[in-house]
C-alpha cells in the first residue's frame, strides 16, 4: 500500500490560514489550471461576487451559487429573466447584490458570445499567458501583486465585450484561481507541485 507523503503544513501559503475550507482550496485548487469552460465561468462568476469582500466569504457560500445558479450552466444564466433576478435577491445563500446578480447574467451572455468566436471561453482566456501558467517566483504573501499588466489587458479586453465587474484586480485574482499564474510563495509545497506537474 503506497501512503500519500505527509504535508508541511509549515510550507503553506500563509494566507490559507487555518480554516479547513480555506485550507482545501490552496491544498487543492489554487493555482491549478482550470481548461473547463463550466469552471472557468464558475470563477467568473464568485471573483465578481467577492468585489469587496474576503475570498472566504464567497467559499463558504460557494454551494449555495452552484444551486442558485444551476451548476453555472451558463447557457442557462443567459437566460434569467427579471423573475429569476427577484429570486436571487432573496436568496440568503448567496450574496444579494442587485449588480453582481445583473453582472452574473451579463455575464453569461458575454461568455457565450466568445464561445462563439474562439470556440471556447478557455481558447480565449488563456491566450493571455499564450496557454501556459505564469511561474513567479514570491518568497513572501507581502511581495505578490494585486495586479499587474496582463490581468490590466484582460480587463480592458473583457469590459470591451460587455463583461463586468472585471476590473484589473478581480482579473488578476481570477488568475490566480483558475492556474494562469502560478502564485504559491516558493516554499510552499503547493509550488513545488504545480511546478513539476
Amino acid at each position: 500500500m503506497v501512503f500519500p507523503k505527509p504535508v508541511d503544513v509549515s510550507s503553506r501559503c500563509a494566507w490559507a490560514g487555518s480554516d479547513p475550507l480555506y485550507v482545501s482550496y490552496h491544498d487543492t485548487e489554487w493555482g491549478v489550471p482550470v481548461h473547463d469552460d463550466r469552471r472557468l465561468f464558475e470563477f467568473l462568476v464568485l471573483e465578481g461576487a467577492q468585489a469587496g469582500l474576503n475570498w472566504l466569504t464567497v467559499l463558504r457560500k460557494r454551494e449555495h451559487y452552484r444551486a442558485a445558479f444551476d451548476q453555472f450552466n451558463v447557457e442557462k444564466v443567459a437566460g434569467y429573466d427579471s423573475e429569476k433576478t427577484g429570486r436571487l435577491l432573496l436568496n440568503s445563500g448567496i450574496i444579494r447584490n442587485r449588480l453582481k446578480i445583473a453582472s452574473a447574467i451579463q455575464n453569461a451572455r458575454a461568455f457565450l458570445k466568445v464561445q462563439t468566436q474562439f470556440g471556447s471561453f478557455d481558447a480565449y482566456i488563456w491566450r493571455f499567458v499564450d496557454g501556459t501558467p505564469t511561474i513567479h517566483s514570491w518568497k513572501t504573501v507581502q511581495e505578490i501583486p494585486a495586479s499587474d499588466t496582463i490581468s490590466a489587458a484582460m480587463s480592458r479586453d473583457l469590459s470591451q465585450r460587455g463583461f463586468k465587474f472585471v476590473g484589473p484586480v478581480i482579473c488578476y485574482a481570477y488568475m490566480q484561481a483558475v492556474g494562469m499564474v502560478n502564485d504559491h510563495t516558493t516554499g510552499c509545497f503547493r509550488y513545488r507541485e504545480l511546478v513539476t506537474s
